[in-house]
């Protein structure tokens, strides 16, 4: 017989308390503490169920990848879903998640998987009208709306489902817990239920998890060190882009990014995301120009602009957007410092274009080069690139995969670039510039500041 009794559980560590402390005695997080329900339960033996077995006698046959059909997809998880693997996707409401999953699920039954959707949101007439509109109507592919986990459970019993999506983690309950859906103990056991039936049965099983207003995953840190893949969906809902990356992989590398582009039909994969970025690019205006970026092993052309104006206000305005306001106040401090452009009476504004987010030190000599053009008025040439991170020296460091980033930029039609003295030689395309600092930069830029 077990007795309920009222403990405090950290959201952070997952550490108790019986008692509500401002912080974790575990961790040290502050205010994470939550009230939930337990069970005291008699600990009882048990005798081991496996055996050690040799490093070289393991069998990894089960663990091939299963392409899901969506290029994108398979290039951020290595290949596809791994069978008895359990990953959670997490993201922003409306970001297109569930929509995502809707159609890889169509597309795994199409190629003969026996798929079950459990939707704990929404009824089956909402995901039927979606699923028409994105052609993600197909045969073995079942749904059913559902948030008792013992019901989840045993609709799993009855179908043997080879793929299972459970849309959200944070709304399924077990009525054997006295705490509310989506609290820290509905979730942190729902999920090892979950887990752990993936594994017995050799399910794929996919978790959709909600994010809180700061971006991260809702509910107990312990939920994403249960799950084998964490998947963050990114994307700015003002703009059709769509970023997924892999936060933690057990079965791949986690620098793989898979680029979306949000449309009526659904996710469709962005393969020439440069392209994308730079479609709408005007030539020959003061303040633009084009950062060879990486994400991950992905090379990505992006066009940094930015906007001097003078300002009347005694503090003038510094805004960053898609980029690292630290990184831009520290580059602005060294072009007054180390090159002489001091902008501190004006409002300055410096943005990625296309609703990507570039936090990498790379991106330090594009932008200087671009505050620098939009000050004087000069506009950078048209076939020029730049990348380099700024130190507070005023120097310039390279940074990796330089030849990567130029042999994008050759592709796409780009002749110059101005890189670091010390970065290694670029493809044969394209004519490297070579500055050892950030005045150097701006003189072979031909830029003459005012």
């Amino acid at each position: 017989m077990s007795r309920l009794k009222t403990v405090y559980r950290c959201t952070e560590c997952g550490g108790s308390s019986p008692k509500w402390l401002g912080r974790c005695p575990a961790c040290e997080a502050w205010n994470t503490l939550v009230e939930e329900a337990a069970a005291e339960r008699t600990p009882m033996p048990l005798a081991p169920t496996s055996q050690p077995v040799l490093m070289a006698d393991v069998d990894l046959g089960e663990y091939a990848h299963r392409p899901t059909g969506i290029g994108e997809l398979d290039r951020v998880l290595g290949g596809g879903l791994v069978p008895g693997s359990v990953t959670l996707v997490g993201g922003e409401p409306g970001i297109g998640k569930s929509t995502l999953l809707l159609q890889v699920l169509a597309a795994l039954a199409r190629g003969g998987a026996r798929c079950l959707l459990v939707t704990a949101e929404e009824s089956v007439q909402q995901v039927r009208t979606r699923a028409d509109r994105l052609t993600a109507v197909a045969p073995e592919f079942f749904l059913v709306a559902e948030t008792s986990l013992a019901h989840v459970l045993a609709h799993v019993d009855e179908l043997a489902p080879d793929v299972l999506v459970v849309d959200s983690v944070q709304t399924i309950y077990d009525a054997d817990l006295g705490s509310a859906p989506g609290s820290v103990a509905q979730v942190r056991e729902c999920a090892a239920r979950l887990v752990r039936e993936a594994k017995e049965r050799g399910m794929t099983t996919v978790l959709v998890g909600h994010v809180t207003k700061d971006g991260a995953l809702a509910g107990p840190r312990v939920l994403e060190h249960v799950v084998d893949t964490v998947l963050s969906f990114e994307g700015d809902r003002h703009h059709a882009l769509r970023l997924l990356r892999a936060v933690k992989h057990r079965f791949g590398s986690t620098s793989e990014l898979g680029l979306f582009e949000m449309t009526e039909k659904g996710m469709i994969g962005v393969p020439d995301p440069s392209g994308l970025f730079l479609a709408d690019r005007r030539n020959g205006v003061a303040g633009s120009i084009v950062l060879p970026a990486m994400e991950g092993h992905r090379p990505l052309l992006v066009e940094v602009q930015a906007l001097v104006s003078p300002s009347q206000l005694p503090q003038p305005r510094r805004s960053a957007q898609g980029l690292d306001s630290g990184r831009l106040a520290l580059i602005l401090a060294v072009l007054a410092q180390r090159a002489g452009v001091g902008l501190g009476t004006f409002d300055v504004h410096a943005s990625a274009v296309g609703g990507v987010k570039v936090v990498e030190p790379g991106a330090d000599l594009a932008v200087a080069l671009a505050l620098v053009s939009s000050v004087s008025g000069q506009p950078l040439a048209d076939d020029l690139v730049a990348c380099g991170e700024i130190g507070l020296a005023g120097e310039l460091r390279q940074v990796s995969q330089t030849a990567r980033r130029l042999a994008e930029a050759a592709r796409l039609g780009f002749r110059t670039a101005i890189i670091p003295a010390s970065a290694p030689e670029p493809p044969g395309d394209i004519r490297a510039l070579r500055a050892a600092t950030v005045a150097d930069a701006i003189r072979l830029a031909g830029i003459v500041p005012g």
